[in-house]
């Protein structure tokens, strides 16, 4: 019997809608409109009988069912890739990592070329996602995620790389309509912005002794990078750190609220054990240290 599947074409849609948090930026990466990613997504939502996605101002956000689709289907698209790549004749050698899209986005990207420098001769592909690969099967050569609590399968190695202090952020303008410069205590009054869910401004809430007297309020969106960037755009506050918000802070788009030392987990870099020692992995190692070393409590 042949297998149903949805259009290749609205998949790839709600892949990059998944993986970027906006309509326009996956409009962008595919080259076509934005009406007709929303037509994409739309179209798979009602082929499968599902809401994917649901607005967040000006992002959208992965309902729970969106969550566990895109992780399913990322690793499908990865696959297909790697083995496209495999296929094609080639003697250059390539550097497949895997990070979470916050430290990507907003803080990698641009750091790049000092990891080329480190390996010569090498394509470098940074690729921003939530899926895990098969790090022992050879879906990526390294990946960096972030825990609180990190645990690692049979044949995984791994470096903490940083614990970055976590600490609430909000724009100057924002500020100005509540009436200026904010304090801690002032956040119990603040419309705050979370992640997929309240629950890391509960911890950090704790943490800084100020526990929620009420059940907490306030927009949803995917990921920490675009909580940041929606607390830039005047929208709330925001739970940021030193790796992403540094360029928002120095350049004044972002002030910290209070003054704390409140850290909540780290980012790791995890590769096969049985590679943990080769040179390029050993080269995105040092990479990494010497670039968040000023940060890098407990690593």
């Amino acid at each position: 019997m042949p297998l149903s599947l949805p259009p290749l074409v609205a998949l790839r849609a709600f892949e990059a809608v998944g993986r970027l948090g906006s309509v326009g930026a996956a409009a962008d990466e595919l080259c076509v409109s934005h009406s007709v990613v929303s037509r994409h997504v739309a179209n798979l939502e009602a082929r499968l009988g599902v809401d994917l996605v649901e607005p967040r101002g000006r992002s959208v956000a992965l309902t729970s069912a969106g969550s566990a689709y895109l992780a399913r289907i990322s690793r499908a698209f990865e696959a297909i890739s790697r083995a496209t790549q495999d296929l094609r004749p080639t003697r250059i050698h390539r550097l497949d990592i895997r990070c979470i899209p916050g430290l990507a986005n907003r803080s990698l990207l641009k750091h790049l070329g000092a990891l080329e420098e480190r390996v010569p001769d090498t394509e470098i592909m940074l690729q921003p996602t939530l899926a895990h690969p098969d790090l022992l099967a050879g879906e990526a050569d390294a990946e960096i995620v972030y825990s609180e609590d990190l645990r690692l399968a049979e044949g995984l190695a791994a470096q903490l790389v940083m614990r970055p202090r976590v600490f609430p952020v909000a724009s100057p303008a924002f500020l100005d309509r509540f009436g200026g410069g904010a304090e801690l205590s002032d956040l119990r009054r603040l419309p705050l912005i979370h992640e997929e869910s309240t629950e890391q401004w509960e911890r950090w809430l704790e943490a800084a002794g100020l526990p929620p007297a009420a059940p907490l309020k306030g927009m949803r969106l995917w990921h920490a990078h675009l909580a940041i960037e929606a607390a830039r755009l005047g929208q709330g506050v925001a739970l940021a750190n030193e790796a992403l918000a540094a360029d928002d802070l120095q350049s004044g788009a972002l002030v910290e609220i209070g003054n704390t030392e409140i850290r909540l987990g780290g980012y790791y870099l995890v590769a096969a054990a049985r590679r943990w020692d080769d040179a390029d992995i050993r080269a995105v190692r040092d990479w990494l240290l010497a670039l968040y070393a000023p940060i890098a409590i407990g690593a």
